[in-house]
């Protein structure tokens, strides 16, 4: 990076409650040239919240290249940037890939002001397995594809995070209901962080049945998250290398501590080594 160079900070912003910004979120904000905004009327109601003043650029799916192009130019000569989505930390589901990429190809400074997702306040309040999750976004929007998809995830055994909307949400859980079975555990966070957020849990099936029966709780952005398949959980849980590691260690060490070193050295989940050697100890 050349001493005279601008750096791109990709700066998140709250997904709903506005006191949940950082300080040096809006520090940032205030003292950048420029704000590469998803929507700008959306985020001109957050700056003049906090009666911030920078000027700013729309840059959506539609004109990020081009938008891209004049940004690179603004960071060569020394100007200093931020890019916001809507909501949320940028890039997760919304633009700005094209152009943190560009701008890293350069060569010049690309600086993260980590903030809130949606993706990860679910997974924190959702009482699924957390050590292990796939986020896949937004599943495609015509039923064969999404059925493609939740098919190709059907025996994952991490945990599956997607977002959804709210005229696909019924759509997309009868989808799951079908494909990745009725009696799999799953949350459905809707509105994180706003006045009607709700956060429910149950079999999918159930799921399914609470949002069908009322209609408002088909309203707003929702974070869909569904337990990994248990089988495989299983199977991908205690690999012969891993239980080779685990059997070692139960040799030298009472039970919970050796599963907790053969979580640490393993990388697997600690109640999954735990259950692990509870079996082989009744085994042997």
């Amino acid at each position: 990076m050349a001493m005279n160079e601008g750096v791109l900070y990709v700066v998140a912003t709250p997904i709903g409650n506005l006191q949940d910004i950082t300080a040096r979120a809006l520090d940032t904000l205030k003292r950048v040239a420029r704000i590469a905004a998803e929507d700008t009327r959306h985020s001109r109601k957050l700056l003049a919240h906090y009666g911030i003043d920078t000027p700013m650029t729309a840059l959506h799916e539609h004109n990020e290249p081009e938008v891209t192009g004049t940004l690179l130019k603004m960071l060569h000569s020394g100007t200093d940037l931020a890019l916001i989505a809507d909501a949320g930390t940028p890039l997760i589901s919304d633009p700005g890939f094209y152009l943190v990429r560009a701008v890293r190809q350069a060569g010049m400074k690309v600086v993260p002001v980590p903030g809130p997702s949606a993706c990860i306040a679910a997974l924190s309040a959702s009482g699924l397995p957390t050590d292990r999750f796939v986020f896949e976004g937004f599943l495609p929007a015509r039923e064969h594809a999404r059925r493609q998809r939740l098919e190709a995830l059907r025996e994952e055994y991490r945990t599956l995070v997607f977002y959804e909307s709210s005229h696909r949400v019924a759509d997309c859980l009868t989808d799951m209901v079908e494909v990745l079975g009725a009696g799999r555990a799953a949350v459905v966070a809707r509105e994180l962080t706003k006045t009607f957020e709700t956060i429910r849990a149950g079999k999918l099936s159930e799921l399914l049945a609470w949002l069908q029966g009322d209609a408002q709780q088909q309203r707003g952005e929702f974070v869909i998250m569904v337990h990994g398949e248990a089988q495989a959980a299983a199977g991908a849980a205690m690999d012969p290398q891993a239980q080779q590691v685990l059997e070692l260690l139960m040799q030298e060490l009472p039970l919970k501590q050796a599963a907790a070193l053969a979580s640490k050295i393993t990388g697997l989940a600690k109640n999954l080594c735990y259950q692990r050697a509870l079996e082989l100890k009744k085994a042997n």
